[in-house]
């Protein structure tokens, strides 16, 4: 086949930019920890249990039935009008919670179920297109597309941040400003409109590549060699009959539970195991806010494009066994170090780092295992699990941080990743279930053996 001439107009990396301009709205959802510190005391009064359900209800909305609508409904319909209207949804969310004001059940709903549905209508969207534009860097690419999400989190925490708290005097609560007097209902209210509107302009660059496309001087891989980069397409059914997908699922289960958990509850967690260590509350809550805001925030951001590079070069299943090993010593060991300052911020990097990894390296696995034209609808199966983490985790963690047994939330999440990555040395790619005999989408005759 010869490669698909396209429009000179078209240059592959605009579809980047729009991309990352969307998952900066959608990293929003990790700002969430700016707001439990200020909901748990006067006027709202949550518990930590009720700040944790409203974010896991967000996550398993995002990455649950919403995300696989996406799928679908972007391979018909293209990835423009599901990702604009992804960003409507998500910011009509944040209004009804705006208009909320201390209800539970308002916010809950608002910035939960249907800030959730937003996001995940939105999320896949860049992935799914830009996989097609670049299978010669799906590594780099697919941790670019997400990046925007991890950054996106730095951006509306420090913004948050500077709406609701101040450096110093933050007691009684919500009331220590930066003087511009916002509670969290009004910030709610801002950012609906922003996201309605920058997820809006974001969607507009958003188009799949003509069929056939192919980037000038990349030849497809052929025979044996495709099962490893995309070029066997599996349908929905014949991928979740592998043991491919299920060892996938798990390793993302475990990762998003122990990635969740921390943005869940550093600043409640980290806040008390400073202030035990005889921090005062200002400087403990500066302290956590920093560790959040700057160090994991940065660090998932940057490793969602250092991962996928990594991975480029040195392999998928290597690079997921060294990610998740590395999570599962220092999740294991952040309830021992986070008492300490510099022992919280150097926890928060690597575990953010990690993280983002995850998201990076298993839609690139997927792309790798059941097909690169496939993985708008594919990959939304795998991403089940980062919903099924977004309950296990914060809620985890927000339930033992009620019950002051803060280390049965942690080192579990630990040896859960440990156990991830010897999961993760076994993958071998999946044999399509019509390779004897049959001929895979490069046209080459396949047998057995070759799968």
């Amino acid at each position: 086949m010869k490669a698909a001439r396209v429009p000179n107009t078209v240059n592959r990396w605009w579809i980047v930019a729009g991309g990352i301009l969307i998952q900066l709205c959608l990293g929003a959802i990790y700002a969430w920890s700016a707001f439990t510190g200020l909901l748990t005391d006067d006027p709202y009064g949550f518990t930590r249990t009720e700040t944790q359900i409203i974010f896991a209800v967000g996550l398993a909305s995002f990455a649950g039935f919403m995300a696989l609508i996406a799928g679908r409904w972007q391979r018909r319909a293209g990835p423009r009008i599901v990702a604009l209207i992804g960003g409507l949804v998500l910011g009509l969310g944040y209004v009804i919670a705006g208009l909320s004001g201390t209800s539970f059940w308002g916010i809950l709903l608002g910035v939960g179920l249907l800030g959730g549905a937003g996001i995940g209508l939105a999320y896949v969207c860049p992935i799914a297109a830009l996989v097609k534009w670049f299978p010669d860097k799906k590594g780099l690419i697919t941790g670019l597309a997400v990046a925007g999400f991890g950054f996106g989190a730095l951006i509306w925490i420090k913004l948050t941040e500077g709406f609701v708290f101040g450096p110093v005097n933050l007691t009684p609560g919500w009331q220590g400003l930066y003087g511009m007097g916002w509670s969290p209902n009004d910030v709610f209210l801002l950012y609906g409109v922003l996201f309605a509107v920058l997820v809006g302009i974001g969607s507009m660059a958003l188009k799949n590549p003509p069929e056939g496309y192919r980037p000038a001087g990349w030849e497809p891989p052929t025979g044996a060699a495709a099962d490893l980069a995309g070029g066997v397409d599996f349908s929905e059914r014949e991928m979740v009959a592998t043991s491919q997908f299920w060892s996938l699922f798990f390793i993302f289960l475990v990762g998003s539970t122990a990635g969740l958990m921390i943005i869940g509850i550093i600043r409640l967690f980290g806040g008390e195991s400073l202030i035990s260590a005889g921090l005062s509350e200002p400087d403990a809550l500066l302290a956590t806010g920093t560790a959040m805001g700057l160090f994991y925030a940065l660090a998932n951001g940057l490793g969602r494009i250092l991962w996928g590079n990594i991975s480029d070069r040195i392999g998928r299943r290597l690079s997921i066994a060294l990610m998740s090993a590395t999570q599962g010593v220092m999740m294991t060991a952040f309830f021992f170090v986070a008492g300490n300052e510099i022992g919280l911020y150097i926890g928060a990097t690597i575990i953010g780092f990690n993280y983002g990894g995850y998201f990076a390296l298993l839609p690139a696995a997927t792309a790798d295992y059941f097909g690169n034209r496939n993985v708008g609808t594919n990959y939304p199966w795998v991403f089940l699990a980062y919903g099924v983490g977004g309950l296990l985790g914060p809620i985890l963690g927000g339930y033992m941080g009620d019950l002051q047994a803060w280390e049965w939330a942690f080192i579990p999440a630990g040896v859960a990743c440990l156990i991830a990555a010897l999961v993760a040395l076994r993958l071998t790619p999946p044999r399509h279930p019509t390779s004897v005999g049959a001929r895979a989408s490069d046209g080459s005759l396949r047998d057995a053996k070759a799968s």
